[in-house]
């Protein structure tokens, strides 16, 4: 199942407030400010600072 894009018009990164958009993997959310990348578990997206990685680019 993929992610809605009524959730995605919802979600921001809990860091920095900015826009998060689906990675071409599907594997997580990237914010388009800071590049932190909060993964997606069993189709559910882990918004946990802790949890995120910081993608170059």
């Amino acid at each position: 199942m993929a992610i809605s894009k009524e959730l995605l018009d919802i979600l921001v990164c809990p860091l920095c407030k900015a826009t998060v958009e689906l990675k071409e993997d599907g594997s997580g959310l990237k914010c388009v400010q800071c590049k932190r990348v909060y993964p997606i578990r069993d189709d559910i997206p882990v918004m946990l600072a802790a949890e995120a990685t910081v993608e170059a680019g």
